[in-house]
């Protein structure tokens, strides 16, 4: 069953991008050079980078017209990066990779494998599964993902231990069924708690994660998490 479906299955990779001219090449060329046994598609959306990330997807759209390359001409934040990209991808599954090299694309293999088999809807990566080598960076981060993990979880009943992860891969029909309205990284807490509304079948699986600090680019701060906690009381009422 699993290789009848992967032969049909075509996967779209969505890669938001904003300022990350020093990495996007080689995101792109790892995500292309990882055999999943499926058909590939890589949607970039640029949310108006000002680094010259903009001219190197131009010019890289230009030598690979396979690949979809989408401009905002306003930084929208990644949320909106998101919703443009969900749109433009055809794929039977929609996967949201990182472009600042984080994440590592072979783990996108152990992503796709629960939806090929036909046991779940929605798979999240965890950075806390033990699944590969996990970089040392912030405690404080740390704390604050468990924090907004947990009381999302408390919100949504289900039993995640990564909810800020950045590999989550759906079903299209799932995708489908929900309206995406947060623009930043309230995206994130929506997501989940608007896949946990629909009682899809949602699994996890350990990734590694290769994190970067301040000083190599890292954006999110401590003002996203505030964000997050009240979009986690929002959704859950809305």
């Amino acid at each position: 069953m699993a290789d009848t479906r992967a032969h049909k299955m075509k996967l779209s990779v969505v890669i938001p991008v904003y300022n990350e001219a020093a990495t996007i090449e080689e995101i792109v060329r790892r995500v292309q050079a990882v055999d999943l046994g499926v058909e590939k598609e890589l949607v970039l959306v640029d949310d108006a980078s000002t680094d010259g990330t903009r001219e190197i997807l131009a010019r890289m759209q230009a030598h690979q017209p396979e690949l979809k390359v989408l401009f905002h001409e306003h930084n929208c934040g990644k949320g909106a990066a998101l919703r443009t990209g969900f749109a433009a991808a055809t794929g039977d599954a929609i996967v949201i990779q990182d472009a600042d090299l984080e994440y590592d694309p072979q783990d996108l293999k152990g992503l796709l494998k629960p939806i090929l088999d036909g046991h779940a809807d929605v798979v999240y990566g965890s950075r806390f599964l033990g699944g590969g080598p996990h970089r040392v960076v912030y405690f404080w981060h740390y704390v604050g993902n468990r924090l907004l993990t947990t009381l999302s979880n408390m919100m949504t009943d289900l039993n995640l231990t990564d909810m800020e992860v950045c590999y989550k891969m759906f079903r299209r029909e799932v995708l489908e069924s929900v309206k995406i309205q947060e623009d930043r990284f309230g995206f994130e807490v929506e997501i989940t708690a608007k896949v946990a509304r629909g009682n899809w079948r949602v699994y996890e699986v350990p990734v590694s994660y290769y994190g970067r600090s301040y000083a190599e680019g890292k954006k999110i701060t401590w003002r996203d998490g505030l964000w997050a906690l009240w979009c986690i009381l929002k959704y859950r009422f809305k």
